[in-house]
């Protein structure tokens, strides 16, 4: 079978309203997540990992430290005509941003243009999940169809929350796609389950183009490719649905296999991280026969100093990151980034501290998210009281306290 010609296009432009203050002066792709990765690691791995190497991320909102990190980071052969290249709005087509993911791609339909593909990936950048998208383009194309969505299966209680795929008794060919449906049904062979899609599609370039210059010419559309533009591929009889438990990544295990979360909430956004560190993690990062890439700063590696009765440097169930410094404290539980610093005696428990945090002597730490550079006085509280700590900061449904980039915290 000839390879394919498939240009990939990331979308990276939301603006993120529900995981501020994280989001307060960045991409929400741009978030950290584990330590050392940023949220658009994942997508780029998966495209990478399964040898599609023309990539386009395409930006909008707050979009410096996500083109930095593209640039810094995802560097292709040049050579060999591979690239991953950051494109923020540009605005061709007049004075305003993108008004929707539909309105991005037809704003940028030249990137489609100068590559001439015979398909387009259109894949998310804020989900975490690994996914080999090979197969998922295999389906595609051996079954001629316009456009491919994958799906992933859940409760059919929760169907009012996602996207909802309805099959024909076939299991593949969509006949409806609804927003947050509240009379959804189940699935044929699993009546109490749902298709919802995980915002990843495969397009042939030609419906696409067709599709995009329609909807543009709309103007009652929302220029959304889930609300807009897969609709009217379906109408047209011309969609598919790929089933992401058919998808099989190499190295994966029976407990991680199938994972995906979207991390679009502080609390989901904790949660997914809770997943990363017990001793059999639900999301393993450590498969090295699909490597999650990053990159990061020459950093030396962790160092835990001083075992003096209760002044003990230790990390227990956690993640550490290169840089840190674990000094006399102790850390159970959590995620330490780059450069992070627990000083004598203090306690970091069910946490995620970002790049350059300091936690002072005797100072404790709950269930905690921290963004980078924040400073942390000795002897202060978080997490112990939610009522003085929703004065001060961020508390989330589920009782998770969140402090904002540079916040230097008063006892």
């Amino acid at each position: 079978m000839t390879t394919p010609r498939v240009l990939a296009i990331v979308l990276a432009g939301g603006e993120g309203k529900r995981l501020m203050p994280l989001t307060a002066d960045r991409a929400k792709p741009a978030v950290p997540f584990g330590g050392i990765y940023r949220l658009v690691d994942f997508v780029l791995s998966n495209l990478a990992n399964g040898q599609f190497l023309k990539i386009v991320v395409l930006t909008q909102y707050k979009n410096h430290s996500l083109d930095r990190h593209i640039s810094r980071t995802w560097r292709l052969s040049a050579m060999l005509g591979n690239y991953v290249t950051p494109v923020p709005a540009q605005q061709r087509l007049g004075p305003q941003w993108f008004a929707g993911s539909a309105d991005a791609l037809f704003q940028n339909l030249n990137l489609i243009y100068d590559e001439m593909p015979e398909h387009v990936i259109v894949f998310g950048a804020d989900h975490i999940y690994r996914m080999d998208p090979r197969q998922m383009v295999e389906q595609h194309v051996e079954s001629g169809t316009d456009v491919t969505v994958a799906a992933i299966r859940q409760p059919l209680a929760m169907a009012d929350q996602f996207g909802v795929i309805d099959a024909d008794p076939a299991g593949r060919r969509i006949v409806a796609f609804r927003e947050k449906p509240i009379d959804a049904v189940g699935l044929p062979d699993a009546p109490d389950q749902i298709y919802a899609s995980m915002g990843n599609y495969v397009f042939r370039t030609q419906p696409l183009i067709d599709a995009l210059r329609e909807d543009a010419l709309d103007p009652t559309s929302r220029h959304d490719i889930g609300g807009n533009i897969i609709p009217m591929m379906v109408k047209s009889g011309g969609a598919e649905v790929y089933d992401f438990a058919d998808n099989v990544v190499p190295g994966s295990t029976e407990r991680d296999r199938g994972y995906w979360r979207d991390v679009g909430t502080l609390d989901a956004y904790y949660d997914a991280h809770l997943d990363l560190i017990s001793a059999h993690p639900i999301f393993n990062l450590y498969n090295d026969r699909w490597p999650i890439y990053t990159g990061h700063d020459p950093l030396p590696p962790a160092k835990f100093v001083h075992n003096e009765g209760e002044r003990v440097g230790r990390a227990l169930d956690s993640l550490v990151s290169p840089g840190v410094i674990v000094s006399g404290g102790t850390a159970v539980s959590s995620i330490l980034s780059p450069r992070v610093v627990l000083h004598s005696r203090s306690l970091v428990e069910e946490s995620v501290l970002m790049d350059s945090v300091s936690v002072g002597r005797g100072a404790m730490i709950r269930r905690a998210i921290i963004d980078k550079n924040v400073i942390i006085p000795d002897g202060a509280r978080i997490g112990y009281d939610l009522d003085h700590d929703r004065s001060r900061f961020a508390v989330t449904r589920h009782g998770v306290v969140v402090i904002p980039k540079n916040e230097v915290v008063e006892r």
